[in-house]
């Protein structure tokens, strides 16, 4: 399948060369070429601007830093839209707003250019395993489309619904890591001031009905202190605020979410905006 892809980060890259390895045609485009050239090394193919990198492919995933940017990569100056023909798919792996993926899709469609938003779950990890769950909204017809190129990028990949419900999905599933962090982080305390190692009840606790991944993953990086970037705080507290920007919309309350982004607004304040999410646990361990 010849696939192009903007956004060549974190995700983007591991992602990319998946795809090279499941012997996909993939062509990219990145503000800064110099991020690129690894992915040129084995086997990609540059393109000046993402219409040149539209107009020779099947399949553009994009995988940037927010709606803004999926905007403008996809329908600003020299933008994907500029160099598609009809029946083009676009799938957006970002993270953005509900509504602006629902407006993205409406955008496109008068261009005849269908539009997937599927932002992933899994991290830096499961960027480079290609083992990423993947939240599907847009068409059905499109996603299979799609299906061979994500396919090589996920393990899970789930139609959610129409365009937008894969956004609603992921800001359903940064809730659930927020607050499962934080209530990860309560454990410890608890137990550390009952004088007992929280090693041993975090592998009890993994054996029964608390288990979860949060409690395998971010709870080992509480033990170990070390809060090395699997998902940055900086970004979380990006998503969080689309949660809540998208509750107030609907004019519901969302009380541990907004409490969860409070903690994490805390850390970014701090400077530590660069660490993993889950080092929250020490601003909830300082406190009362």
């Amino acid at each position: 399948m010849k696939v192009g892809y903007i956004g060549l980060g974190i995700m983007g890259r591991p992602c990319v060369l998946n795809l090279l390895k499941a012997g996909h045609q993939v062509s990219v485009w990145a503000r800064r070429r110099e991020s690129a050239e690894p992915l040129l090394a084995a086997g990609a193919c540059w393109c000046d601007s993402p219409a040149e990198l539209a107009a020779g492919v099947e399949l553009v995933v994009t995988n940037v830093s927010d709606t803004a940017d999926v905007e403008a990569v996809l329908l600003g100056d020299n933008g994907v839209a500029l160099g598609a023909t009809p029946g083009l798919v676009c799938a957006d792996m970002s993270t953005i707003s509900p509504i602006g993926a629902r407006k993205i899709a409406a955008s496109l469609a008068e261009k005849g250019i269908d539009f997937l938003d599927c932002p992933v779950s899994g991290g830096e990890v499961g960027a480079i395993n290609g083992t990423l769950t993947i939240m599907v909204g847009g068409k059905a017809e499109a996603l299979e489309k799609a299906r061979p190129a994500l396919q090589a990028m996920g393990k899970t990949i789930t139609h959610i619904g129409e365009s937008g419900a894969g956004q609603v999905a992921k800001a359903c599933n940064q809730i659930a890591v927020g607050v499962g962090v934080a209530a990860v982080a309560e454990v410890m305390k608890l137990a550390k001031a009952c004088g007992v190692d929280p090693a041993p009840v975090r592998e009890a606790l993994l054996g029964g009905f608390a288990q979860s991944r949060v409690l395998d993953v971010h709870g080992q990086r509480m033990i170990d202190d070390n809060y090395a970037p699997g998902f940055k705080a900086k970004l979380h507290l990006k998503d969080m605020g689309i949660v809540l920007d998208t509750a107030r919309e609907l004019g519901i309350k969302l009380p541990e979410a907004e409490r969860v982004a409070g903690l994490i607004g805390e850390l970014v304040e701090k400077g530590e905006g660069e660490l993993d999410s889950s080092a929250i646990a020490r601003l909830i361990w300082e406190k009362n």
